[in-house]
């Protein structure tokens, strides 16, 4: 029962309560305290004062804090962004807002406030603008079953305080028809600094895979020391696997059916590829090409150079809940910035080109991209078969 209904209720019995006899008082009294949940004792006193007016309660409603220029800045910047969560924005805030500076008006008083406002209000002033979160699809891995007995099971905790440690998957672009030969983006993440890289290759072939992961390694700003993947037949080759022991590149596989044991690279694979590309077929060389061009220059800056990342420092069990604690958001350059495995030329090359880069450019440049891959999508491949097989 409501506040406003207890004293209803009050001012309803009061009358009677206060004519009864001493009788019949205990048993209203019984009534009112199992109907209100009220101790004896304070329903005495209740029934023994003055009866209350009824009066709703009213809430006292604060003026907000911030006003509709702070929150259209913030959102700019949540757009331009790609919609990060609330921790994520708040750590990016410092290093967008000069660029910002150049778009819109800002005194130093709006500066202040977008600032220090607080990931719990950012959400609350965005939430009218989110949208619906797009549907998910299952992977088209095919197990592999050669030389799995080379390949060690890596099944403990990611537990590394340097960079060169990293997950790789492949991402399908099949769209709804998985028949013939089509485009996969290969994803690698740096599993201490989440540095991630990404190349498209057409077809699951290995020496496809290999190129691809050559060219990503020569690309990273530290030595590539491990890889960890699924057991897809696109990792467990032969080729794959002389390759990481010319190299000297440790080379270990997680458990058949277990998505959580690369469960960085998964996150990489709906945040890096799957909600930029989405769900079509890309089925030829010329949008394979717009793929690699993407992932070689504009995306490569925009999530490595300006989007924080939090990382995981440990879960607690309490109850049956699992409260996890994460770091302070950091961008993956200045994780490697701070640590000492990292190459110095190249940090000080990619911090020179965060300093000169807008990435409110650069957002609209990864749109452009993007509209002229889409047009390349394959979306008649499903409907054609189908016909043909009814004919």
């Amino acid at each position: 029962m409501t506040h406003v209904g207890r004293r209803e209720y009050l001012r309803a019995i009061y009358r009677r309560y206060r004519k009864a006899e001493a009788e019949e008082k205990g048993q209203i009294l019984d009534e009112f305290c199992r109907v209100c949940g009220y101790h004896r004792k304070y329903a005495i006193r209740l029934l023994g004062q003055a009866c209350p007016p009824l009066r709703p309660r009213t809430r006292r409603s604060r003026r907000p804090a911030y006003g509709p220029q702070v929150i259209q800045a913030l959102a700019l910047i949540w757009e331009a962004a790609g919609y990060p969560w609330s921790v994520r924005l708040k750590a990016l805030l410092p290093l967008w807002l000069p660029w910002l500076r150049q778009r819109v008006v800002l005194t130093p008083p709006l500066e202040r406030q977008v600032l220090q406002i607080s990931p719990r209000q950012i959400d609350r002033r965005l939430r009218s603008r989110k949208g619906e979160l797009r549907r998910r699809m299952y992977g088209r891995t095919k197990p592999g079953t050669l030389l799995k007995h080379q390949i060690p099971i890596k099944t403990d905790h990611w537990d590394v305080t340097a960079p060169g440690f990293t997950e790789i998957d492949l991402v399908s672009h099949s769209g709804n028809c998985a028949e013939g030969e089509f485009a996969h983006s290969l994803n690698l993440t740096d599993i201490h600094s989440t540095w991630t890289e990404t190349r498209a290759v057409l077809g699951k072939g290995q020496a496809g895979i290999v190129r691809a992961l050559e060219e990503m390694r020569q690309g990273l700003p530290f030595r590539l020391e491990g890889i960890d993947s699924d057991n897809g037949s696109e990792f467990l080759n032969d080729q794959l696997l002389r390759y990481c022991r010319a190299r000297r590149i440790q080379f270990t596989r997680g458990r058949p059916y277990k998505k959580d044991d690369n469960a960085h690279i998964e996150q990489k694979n709906w945040t890096h590829v799957r909600r930029l590309i989405g769900w079509d077929r890309y089925d030829s060389p010329a949008a394979v090409g717009l793929l690699n061009d993407l992932y070689r220059n504009e995306l490569r800056w925009m999530m490595n150079l300006f989007q924080p990342s939090v990382k995981l420092i440990r879960k607690q069990r309490v109850g049956s809940r699992l409260k996890r604690r994460y770091d302070t958001p950091q961008t993956p350059l200045d994780r490697l910035r701070a640590s000492q495995e990292a190459e110095p030329s190249r940090v000080a090359e990619l911090l020179e080109i965060r300093q000169k880069t807008d990435p409110f450019a650069l957002a609209q440049s990864i749109e452009k991209k993007l509209d002229r891959i889409a047009a390349l999508a394959n979306r008649r491949e499903r409907s054609d078969r189908v016909t043909s097989q009814m004919a």
